[in-house]
């Protein structure tokens, strides 16, 4: 696809005025080297790097991973079946990760159909997505010793949900960069099977416009530990930080019940949150 037809796809997608003016940045030091960037400032002034793709590569059929993808930041974008954008469930993803992969230096362009899907625990490094299409990444493993890592990347556009949370485990999400978004983490509040959910995250660059950091199900015993918490552009505070739901497994719509830390739900303190 091609810069002024993927420009297209993200206009449509848009709601005018939320897109980031866009400068120049050196350089990312990102696992152990040094990655060409350019920069995109939000409505505060803070940059957030996002990459250069060294190529680009039409996927017409998702791509099994297992062991270790090194995509040495190709620009993969879907076509055919998965080339769409939208909010349709049952998609497929672009990327799908057996237990144990590991998925790295990629960049995942526009269409994106539902990005990456987690069968079990995974790591996703430095992995970055232009613009999310259903969800950027979604974590199905059954096991309660699952751990899913989302190290370094980040997201943009995304109309809802960022990472979908659908599994048992542990998600933990560690220096990442989330931009117009809808939720960064969310547990999944109606699924047909439910469990326990940890999630962990910690130095996150947050970019208004958003709706909510993480979602959770307190009635199921989910936690969402809070860390080291940037948020740029937000000056009336209307991201929400920890939103805590009564999740349900009959697809019915999940009721939300508060949000903030709470000490056993949401688990931090308003100086793990910063705002400029």
């Amino acid at each position: 696809m091609t810069a002024r037809v993927e420009q297209r796809v993200r206009h449509r997608r848009r709601i005018g005025g939320r897109r980031a003016a866009i400068g120049a940045l050196s350089a990312l030091a990102l696992t152990g080297a040094a990655i060409a960037t350019t920069a995109t400032l939000g409505s505060a002034g803070a940059a957030t790097a996002w990459p250069t793709a060294k190529g680009s590569k039409a996927v017409s059929s998702t791509i099994p991973v297992s062991g270790t993808f090194d995509g040495k930041l190709t620009k993969f974008f879907g076509s055919g079946a998965l080339g769409t954008s939208g909010q349709d469930e049952d998609q497929g993803p672009i990327f799908e990760l057996a237990d144990g992969a590991v998925l790295k230096n990629v960049i995942i362009g526009a269409p994106a159909a539902d990005g990456v899907h987690c069968l079990g625990s995974c790591t996703l490094q430095n992995v970055w997505w232009l613009d999310v299409g259903e969800d950027a990444a979604t974590f199905k493993g059954t096991s309660p010793s699952a751990v899913y890592k989302v190290y370094g990347g980040g997201a943009r556009g995304a109309d809802d949900k960022v990472l979908q949370f659908n599994g048992a485990g542990k998600l933990v999400v560690g220096k990442f960069h989330v931009e117009d978004f809808g939720k960064l983490v969310r547990s999944c509040g109606n699924c047909k099977k439910q469990f326990k959910r940890t999630v962990i995250i910690d130095d996150v660059d947050v970019t208004a416009p958003g709706k909510a950091i993480v979602g959770v199900n307190s009635n199921f015993g989910d936690t969402a530990s809070l860390r080291n918490i940037r948020i740029h552009g937000d000056t009336k505070k209307k991201i929400k930080t920890c939103v805590r739901f009564q999740g349900n497994s009959t697809g019915k719509e999940p009721t939300e019940l508060g949000t903030g830390p709470d000490g056993t739900t949401c688990r931090f303190t308003a100086s793990d949150v910063t705002y400029d």
